[in-house]
């Protein structure tokens, strides 16, 4: 059957149209809970699935490389101008030492689950899970990104997103339940409280200044910025020496991406932030994630048990590593759960679980959540590579 709309630009108004609906109706009251735990990236995924499944869309088309190529690195170059390394330094090392328990909670949990399950899993598996260890150390751009560095087939991060939600949402519910017990927690491991006094003030400090009004030229220097930068990495991906089945063209290019974005957040390009660049990057990794979806296959979805049992064992050592590192470190148990939110759920859910164990604080939840955006793509590529060595 050939598909209702061939043309990129058809295919293009079609997609944004929808991602632009789905937001639009999130703002409405009766969508509010729904969308709270079942968040406009799942259906930003599965609707364009279903969408080339009854053939309004094609699965395959020239639009979906050209999306992947040049909207990919652009858009992580735009999401890391926020990357403020000064005010994450602020935090201090309890902050930084139990988000680095974290972290590694998700790398070795993400590798030793693999290890116990991949002769059940599917063919390539190794590249699901160094996709959901990249969306479980900073969010779902770390996710796509790591997917396309790797090569992670489209139809398996069908799965990989329902656990994702599925899972992540399930220990977010955890985290915010646990935090009715955070003052006993606290005395029985013997935390100095006044470390959260401490955070307020800095934090106070960190956001002084605010965010400014959008103008034309804001506009136009992220996207001269996001484009120029993007176009630079993907001309200089190829000319870097491949590494295994790990580091490509393609994922040297999100490499140097990442890292050239992390370099301009030091500059005063950062300010361009506080105009909205990180959610223009996040509207151009929304339409490639349309496109991932548009070309997945929809019987993928059945092997979503297995992730999610791997999902669940991942969870687990994560949650063991943070209880280890906040009795080593003394750390408030608002500081365990903030930094396990940053990791799992990213920028979006980490302020809201960071605000409700510490109401003024919530802020910290999005500095440590800029924190696993930075090194998401990174420790993502390294699951990748010890997957890999341990399935060849």
């Amino acid at each position: 059957m050939t598909p209702l709309l061939t043309e990129p630009s058809e295919i293009f108004v079609y997609l944004i149209v929808l991602i632009g609906a789905l937001y639009w109706v999130g703002d409405r009251k009766f969508a509010a809970s729904f969308f709270r735990y079942l968040p406009q990236p799942i259906w930003i995924y599965f609707l364009p699935m279903l969408s080339s499944y009854f053939g309004i869309i094609p699965h395959a088309s020239p639009f979906y490389e050209w999306v992947r190529n040049y909207l990919l690195p652009s858009g992580l170059v735009l999401m890391l101008l926020s990357a403020n390394l000064p005010g994450l330094a602020k935090l201090g090392p309890k902050a930084l030492g139990i988000m680095a328990f974290a972290t590694s909670g998700i790398i070795l949990g993400a590798t030793g689950t693999f290890v116990l399950l991949h002769s059940s899993l599917p063919d390539e598996a190794w590249k699901g899970i160094a996709a959901l260890t990249g969306s479980w150390i900073g969010g779902s751009a770390n996710m796509v990104a790591v997917a396309k560095s790797v090569g992670t087939p489209d139809s398996m991060l069908g799965p990989i997103i329902v656990v994702d939600t599925v899972v992540g949402y399930g220990w977010m519910g955890v985290v915010i339940a646990l935090s009715a017990y955070q003052a006993r927690f606290d005395q029985w491991n013997k935390v100095d409280t006044r470390l959260v006094t401490t955070l307020n003030k800095r934090m106070k400090e960190i956001d002084q200044e605010n965010r400014r009004h959008v103008t034309i030229k804001d506009l136009i220097f992220m996207l001269a910025i996001g484009f120029g930068v993007g176009f630079l990495t993907l001309k200089l991906g190829p000319m870097l020496p491949p590494v295994g089945e790990v580091l490509n063209a393609f994922g040297w290019t999100v490499v140097l991406a990442t890292i050239i974005g992390v370099f301009l957040s030091l500059t005063r390009l950062s300010e361009l932030e506080f105009a909205g660049a990180s959610n223009v990057g996040s509207v151009l990794l929304y339409m490639l994630l349309a496109t991932i979806g548009a070309k997945a296959d929809i019987a993928g979805i059945l092997d979503a048990p297995l992730f999610a049992l791997g999902g669940v064992m991942i969870i687990a050592f994560h949650a063991s590593m943070i209880l280890l590192g906040g009795h080593l470190l003394k750390v408030p148990m608002f500081l365990m759960a903030t930094s396990s939110q940053a990791n799992i759920g990213g920028p979006v859910t980490a302020p809201i679980v960071a605000g409700i164990y510490q109401h003024s604080l919530a802020a910290v939840g999005l500095l440590l959540a800029v924190l696993g955006n930075v090194i998401g793509v990174f420790g993502g590529l390294l699951v990748a590579q010890l997957c890999y060595w341990i399935a060849n």
